[in-house]
């Protein structure tokens, strides 16, 4: 029998970055012999950025579009719309959805003010139920522009919370449904048992389906195992591998929040480090070394003496290198390099760099392919050619800049202690003047107080305008830490600094998840070495062997994507990567957090496609394993139950 393909068209309003869209696009449904084939005809959203990612996702162009009336915009923004603003009609709904009709139309308006992050009392307030009203206006406007030929399935998907919060405008956009010929039901779902992902997302969904266009049931899709959280990352390359792209570089945190994460028990929060004593401000029972030895690839003065000579004498492993003096012109010195014009050495069985002059001064670079690296041009010379290298090493030029020692142009210079000093200016925002002194003095304390600790009994130091050299009242040994938090507090029970174990999966990714607020960091057993032990307000990437044996760390914006089943790395194996329009990584997040994940929106479409390739083919009901979609969408979807065709 031949198949016949039939179109079902989709359209999408608060489309986001597109993962709904997306996932509806690689839906499929067979009936008999008529096959889906799902087409987007479009998507709206007021954020720019969104619609750029949406238009790449759906592969149409989506419309930048702002749905509030006046008053609604007024009470968001605090001020008038600016000159040229007008109000969306149900003409703007068709021209972004290039004057066709979908046959499905998804809905996942803004649900910050419906969302349990959001305070209840701010959620109250004028701003935060105008976006609320939103919700309504957005349906009100798609209802409006297809009531001469209605759509025939609706989904409207938002946070659990919207059917408490809520409540009074789900009631409105209801009676609204039913008077435009829909029967209405409401339910909630898991997107990550729907899509298989590895993280549970509980979502509100309310289906709404034209009574005289759609008479079959709407059929639950079949629920998935959950995967664990380290079957989805564990394919994806390791944290700050350049292949991966922007989006998978590991956030740079304190050196304290390092620690923090790593005495966190994986599968716990900040709670855990209610068990560590701390004694004075430290550790008691642990102590954070680096994994490389004391002296590692230490060289030591010609003139000094060694260390103890062990059984393993290394470099590696101590001070065991010299600083030799007489390197050059010895015929057997380490790393030689010989004149392009004199005579080679014996090639012996260990002929490396390391091992004698087993170098070559060669005098055609020049006409290597690989010119310009790490190339210094002199300041009177004309500069080759601007390409899109960035560093010394990849194509990128240096400059013999003669004015760096003694020029005006000096920046943060250090001046000797015999000389005078520059000029004193009243500030040095561009660190140029008499700003830093060679002080020969340090045995006679002139280095006391710098980034000192008072004592809660004692009296602080002078308080001073800035702290640029860390003197002064710097910082305090506040005594009044306390973790023992009691019911009632938020940080509580909302899994601040959790970590998940690499073989359980995530929580559902928020628009505001962050390693400080969530479960958002990992307990990551693919460790590396570690180098060095920072200060405690240095900003770095760290990676701290946790009691575990494994990395806790941050998820990176990729992690994220790859959770929410926007980006798998299957998708990349021909090369390139995966990125979101714009270069701020919280701005990505939030995007990502409020996305509908591909797969579960994969998993709705099929079924969707299933119940109007049954209604098209004239079929009301058909024998199926699968479970109607929960008892309240049944009584919605299936033949009319009692409601009228008209």
């Amino acid at each position: 029998m031949s198949t016949t393909k039939v179109e079902i068209l989709h359209g999408h309003l608060f489309c986001g970055l597109g993962g709904g869209a997306e996932g509806f696009n690689q839906g499929s449904a067979r009936v008999g012999n008529l096959e889906a084939e799902f087409r987007c005809l479009g998507g709206i959203d007021n954020d720019p950025a969104a619609i750029r990612d949406f238009t790449r996702a759906a592969g149409v162009q989506g419309t930048v579009m702002d749905l509030f009336d006046r008053d609604q915009y007024v009470s968001f923004h605090g001020r008038q719309p600016p000159a040229g603003w007008k109000e969306a009609t149900p003409a703007d709904i068709h021209r972004a959805f290039g004057y066709e009709r979908p046959h499905i139309l998804f809905t996942s308006a803004p649900c910050k003010g419906f969302s349990g992050l959001l305070a209840e009392n701010k959620s109250r307030t004028d701003k935060y139920q105008a976006l609320n009203r939103l919700t309504l206006r957005g349906m009100f406007l798609a209802l409006e522009a297809y009531a001469d030929d209605p759509v025939e399935l609706i989904i409207f998907e938002n946070v659990p919370r919207i059917a408490t919060r809520g409540r009074p405008l789900l009631d409105q956009i209801q009676a609204m449904l039913r008077h435009y010929g829909y029967a209405v039901a409401e339910t909630t779902h898991d997107c990550g048992e729907l899509g298989g992902l590895a993280q549970r997302r509980k979502r509100f969904l309310m289906v709404a389906r034209h009574v005289a266009k759609v008479p079959p049931f709407l059929y639950e899709p079949p629920k998935r195992k959950l995967r664990s959280v380290g079957e989805v990352l564990g394919r994806l390359p390791l944290p700050g591998d350049p292949a991966a792209g922007p989006m998978h570089r590991v956030p740079s945190l304190q050196w304290k929040t390092w620690v923090r994460l790593a005495f966190v028990e994986a599968g716990s929060d900040w709670r855990s480090l209610n068990k560590l004593r701390v004694e004075d401000g430290r550790l008691a029972d642990y102590l954070i070394v680096p994994e490389y030895h004391h002296g590692y690839m230490g060289v030591s003065h010609w003139n000094e003496p060694s260390g103890t000579i062990s059984s393993r004498s290394g470099p590696t492993n101590g001070s065991y290198s010299v600083a030799d003096p007489r390197f050059f012109g010895q015929e057997y010195s380490q790393y030689g390099v010989m004149g392009w014009k004199e005579t080679g050495g014996a090639v012996s069985g260990q002929s490396a760099p390391g091992g004698g002059r087993y170098s070559v001064a060669d005098p055609r670079f020049e006409r290597t392919c690989h010119n310009n690296v790490y190339r210094v041009i002199r300041m009177d010379e004309v500069s080759p050619t601007i390409t899109s290298g960035n560093g010394p090493s990849s194509g990128g030029i240096a400059v013999a800049d003669p004015r760096a020692p003694h020029g005006s142009h000096r920046r943060y210079p250090v001046t000797d202690w015999d000389n005078h000093t520059s000029a004193i200016i009243a500030g040095s925002a561009s660190g140029q003047g008499a700003y830093a002194v060679a002080d020969p003095r340090p045995s006679i304390g002139a280095f006391a107080g710098k980034y000192e600790v008072t004592p809660w009994e004692e009296t602080a130091a002078c308080v001073i305008a800035g702290s640029t050299t860390g003197q002064g009242a710097f910082a305090v040994a506040d005594p009044r830490l306390n973790l023992n938090r009691g019911k009632g507090d938020h940080y509580l029970t909302g899994g601040h600094y959790g970590v998940v174990p690499w073989g359980a999966h995530s929580y559902a990714v928020s628009g505001a998840a962050c390693h400080d607020n969530g479960h958002w960091s990992v307990a990551d057993p693919r460790v590396d070495e570690a180098a060095i032990i920072p200060a405690q307000d240095q900003k770095l990437v760290a990676i701290i062997r946790a009691l575990d044996g494994t990395w806790h760390r941050p998820m990176t914006t990729l992690d994220m994507a790859a959770l929410q089943s926007l980006y798998d790395p299957d998708d990349y194996i021909e090369g390139g990567h995966y990125d979101l329009d714009g270069e701020s990584d919280s701005a990505k997040r939030e995007r990502i957090g409020n996305a509908v994940p591909r797969y579960a929106a994969r998993a709705i479409a099929g079924m969707m496609g299933e119940t109007l390739l049954l209604s098209w083919s004239g079929q009301t009901f058909a024998l199926s394993s699968t479970p109607i979609w929960v008892r309240p969408v049944a009584i919605a979807l299936s033949v009319a139950q009692g409601e009228s065709h008209g």
